[in-house]
């Protein structure tokens, strides 16, 4: 036991060093389009909004609001699906005021077999977009509970510009307040972030590929050249799905990604009670390991080497006195907060809520856990009142390692 606690705390110390000292610096949270304009193009390019919405009466209103007074110089139009809503969403929404003139809404026809709901009123909104403005450059799909400052879009196309980027992604400020969000929250995008790094995605020849479904610009010519939203149409995890498929590009020409981390654009579903977030990560956190029994294990072998190892070697020094795991306990503990300290810094808490990510990890393997039983039993992907299978009928699922799977 004494020989299995030394090796196990040495291992999650060497663990902690690769994190931060190899593995694409993703905790520096340094990919942001807030810290710097990019050149803006002479001529701006025409973009069309996308917005997919299921029972989002609550927050429609203030999502597309912020969507209509973009400041955006070229042409921009905003295109809202209410996929089935079961409330008010599209009465809302016919009732915005909107002297632009730039907001369509149109309901979508019924669920083909094989689609995930979302996907398929991103695919309608698409339809509906080219029909709009066919010279439209760019499509901006972005969610229904996302409020944008009036800026956003001026940022995302010169960005896109300026370097030849044929998807931009923002993962946004996620609601975090209360004590539940605020414990968890935070740790959700640090995770996330080590999944997949963010430089890694950006470095053209990398293969890693991920994006953020709350706010994606893309190129409308390169999502046509790779088949479109219906090349993705049974995936429960969307975004980072489109992201892989657009990375690897069609031809033999890559595609070309950024995604990066924003505090004005923010998301306006709150996360008050602890079952609020089991549920939105318990939804499609097996999915995210390919539905793999072994993949599951490994996932909780590593969380518990990685979170837990380190503190059960410093609160039993009582018991084993031994100085090797407890000085690599110490110095891993140091590391998670130094690793830690960014995302918390980008969500306005205190570097000693790091010391709380032991406790956060096995939250999220617990959760981890009940997202593979509650697809063993058959109830995986389920989200608003539907029950999604990804990858049905061509469908597209994404590895760890961030490549697409046919």
């Amino acid at each position: 036991m004494t020989l299995a606690l030394t090796a196990a705390s040495v291992l999650a110390l060497f663990v902690w060093l690769y994190l931060l000292l190899f593995h694409g610096g993703f905790w520096r949270c340094d990919q942001r389009l807030d810290t710097g304009p990019d050149p803006e193009p002479a001529v701006w390019p025409a973009v069309v909004a996308v917005v997919p919405a299921r029972n989002e009466e609550a927050v429609i209103g203030t999502s597309l609001a912020s969507l209509l007074v973009q400041d955006y110089p070229g042409r921009f139009e905003v295109v809202l699906v209410d996929d089935s809503s079961e409330d008010a969403t599209r009465a809302v929404a016919l009732g915005l005021a909107d002297p632009t003139g730039r907001l369509t809404v149109a309901p979508a026809r019924p669920l083909p077999v094989g689609w995930s709901g979302k996907l398929w009123a991103v695919s309608e909104g698409t339809a509906r977009a080219a029909a709009i403005n066919p010279q439209a450059r760019y499509l901006w799909l972005t969610d229904a509970d996302i409020g944008h400052d009036p800026g956003s879009l001026r940022r995302l196309v010169a960005k896109a510009e300026a370097d030849r980027l044929d998807l931009v992604s923002l993962m946004v400020l996620l609601d975090h307040h209360g004590f539940w969000a605020g414990l968890l929250i935070p740790a959700f995008v640090f995770f996330f972030q080590k999944l997949y790094p963010f430089p890694w995605v950006n470095d053209h020849a990398h293969p890693m590929a991920a994006a953020a479904g709350g706010c994606i610009l893309v190129r409308r010519n390169a999502l046509e050249a790779v088949g479109g939203i219906a090349r993705i149409r049974g995936a429960l995890i969307d975004d980072c799905t489109l992201g892989a498929v657009i990375k690897a590009g069609s031809g033999g020409r890559r595609g070309r990604l950024w995604l990066g981390l924003t505090t004005r654009l923010v998301s306006l579903r709150p996360y008050r009670r602890f079952g609020e977030i089991w549920d939105m990560v318990v939804r499609s956190a097996y999915t995210q390991l390919n539905h793999s029994p072994w993949l599951l294990l490994g996932t909780v072998l590593g969380m518990i080497l990685t979170y837990l190892v380190a503190p059960v070697a410093i609160l039993t020094w009582p018991l084993h006195h031994l100085a090797v795991p407890t000085l690599a306990g110490l110095a891993t503990g140091s590391l998670m907060v130094v690793a830690c300290r960014p995302t918390l810094q980008l969500y306005r808490k205190p570097p000693a809520a790091a010391l709380l990510l032991p406790m956060v990890g096995l939250l999220y393997s617990l959760m981890t856990v009940a997202s593979a039983v509650r697809s063993w039993r058959g109830r995986g992907g389920q989200w608003k009142g539907r029950v999604t299978q990804a990858n049905l009928d061509g469908g597209v699922t994404v590895p760890l390692a961030g490549r697409p799977v046919d």
